[in-house]
């Protein structure tokens, strides 16, 4: 693939091979100042691993070969503590997972005010000052003082973010920077990485969001299967795509779902009344009444941190509320209440495979080993994941693995939290609409939360809006 443009980064023939064959296979690349590069593409596809043969951390099992050039300097023939030197100096990753990015035991402004003592070796009055404005940016200097454990997925997100403005190195590479964002967060942040281009950053961005793809322009690689199969400008490429995936994928973003509504049979499986729940002096909500019937989806959305994911969880008896009470359908066993997370990795053991997983899982419910092998296959899962451990997998791959798990449990509730967030648009479709199909066979009362009003409309049969303290109902 031909590179026709100036380039600070330019990428060669990189393959990325286990011991069992390539998963990534001869990308070329480049990336030039004022003109911002997208990968665009499904879970799985490669996209992250581009990235991190970039920044030199494949994990050890990974082997890359192929030409990396930045700045004139071959980083593949780098020794690997030439190219830690780079991290949050030179080169700088924006990680997929903001559990991953983050410290649990540091309230979020010292870790952002650290970058700058540390890294750039700043005083410590303008550390703070610096660690402020940072999370200002962002919208998340109201959560300063709280514990990754404290806040939502986007704010954790965002945290991320800001810690990467911090070090403000001379290429970001930005792995998913909106997912678990929503709509108005996600275009302030990729404003925010445009105003970085056009100050002269280099921005290399990993994303599955065709929206954030078209607001950054530039160029975009699509990438399918460990290839890159298109490769231009951003206008050509969206407006006219050439490969069957780039069609499909711009086919699937959720304003052009058809709608469907699934109807519910009557049967109350759960509901709030009254519930209100405050964080110190801040009252999420008040006054809320919610109710999911079997066979029913119900959705509920609003910005990030205004308490969606924690009404989901007061339902579950994960979080207690502050007033109000939850009503459950009697004999019911509480097994048959699941949940969905934002951010799976803190949902699975880190080093225990997968399959040794959901075989203790089924041991322990008697579920036949073919119930998980035909969720498998519906959900697009091949078989050879299932020796992985979670932190090998995309997070796509990973949620999709979770959703297995916890219809194998036969839920007559299910919170879905952002079950889709990380997702392309193909896969996302194809997980809505496969739990649509769930809810209309099992009849499975769910609740979704999303930031996506548009996934919201298109399944939900009521929906549910938050905004900070006031709460309005929104029915489609």
């Amino acid at each position: 693939m031909n590179i026709n443009i100036t380039s600070d980064l330019s990428v060669s023939d990189l393959s990325i091979r286990t011991s069992e064959g390539s998963i990534v296979s001869d990308v070329s690349l480049a990336l030039g100042r004022g003109r911002p590069l997208t990968l665009l593409g499904e879970s799985g596809s490669g996209k992250s691993l581009v990235a991190q043969a970039i920044m030199g951390n494949l994990p050890p099992e990974l082997h890359a070969s192929g030409r990396m050039v930045f700045k004139g300097a071959d980083l593949h023939e780098e020794a690997p503590a030439e190219r830690r030197r780079r991290w949050g100096r030179s080169i700088g990753l924006l990680p997929q997972e903001p559990w991953l990015a983050l410290d649990p035991t540091m309230q979020v402004l010292p870790q952002v005010t650290e970058i700058h003592r540390y890294v750039k070796g700043r005083t410590a009055a303008e550390s703070a000052m610096g660690a402020k404005a940072n999370l200002s940016e962002v919208s998340l200097l109201s959560g300063e003082g709280l514990y990754p454990s404290q806040i939502s997925g986007g704010m954790g997100q965002r945290a991320a973010i800001a810690m990467a403005r911090a070090a403000d190195t001379e290429l970001l590479i930005a792995d998913e920077p909106t997912k678990g964002l929503d709509a108005a967060l996600r275009d302030s942040v990729t404003a925010n990485l445009r105003q970085e281009v056009e100050a002269g950053r280099l921005l290399l961005t990993i994303t599955h969001d065709v929206a954030v793809a078209r607001a950054l322009g530039g160029t975009i690689g699509v990438m399918l299967d460990g290839r890159l199969v298109e490769y231009g400008p951003a206008e050509q490429l969206l407006n006219h795509p050439e490969h069957a995936y780039t069609k499909a994928l711009l086919a699937a973003e959720p304003s052009h779902w058809q709608r469907h509504i699934t109807t519910s049979s009557g049967e109350r499986i759960i509901a709030g009344r009254e519930l209100e729940k405050r964080y110190g002096d801040k009252v999420l909500f008040s006054g809320l009444n919610i109710e999911v019937g079997a066979g029913e989806i119900v959705s509920i959305f609003g910005p990030s941190g205004c308490g969606k994911t924690t009404v989901g969880n007061i339902l579950l008896g994960l979080t207690t509320p502050d007033a109000g009470m939850v009503e459950r359908k009697p004999g019911l066993s509480p097994l048959r209440f699941q949940k969905l997370y934002q951010d799976p990795p803190a949902a699975f053991a880190p080093h225990q495979p997968i399959r040794e997983g959901l075989k203790d899982l089924a041991h322990l419910h008697r579920k036949d080993w073919a119930q998980v092998e035909e969720l498998r296959r519906r959900l697009r899962l091949p078989e050879a994941l299932l020796d992985r451990l979670p932190g090998q997998f995309s997070g796509g791959e990973l949620q999709r693995f979770a959703l297995l798990r916890a219809l194998l449990l036969e839920p007559a509730f299910l919170f879905a939290d952002e079950a889709t967030s990380r997702l392309d648009p193909v896969s996302q479709k194809e997980v809505i609409m496969f739990l649509r199909q769930i809810v209309d066979e099992t009849g499975v009362a769910v609740l979704l939360v999303t930031h996506d009003r548009d996934v919201a409309e298109k399944v939900s049969t009521r929906g549910i809006s938050l905004k900070d303290v006031v709460r309005d109902d929104a029915g489609y």
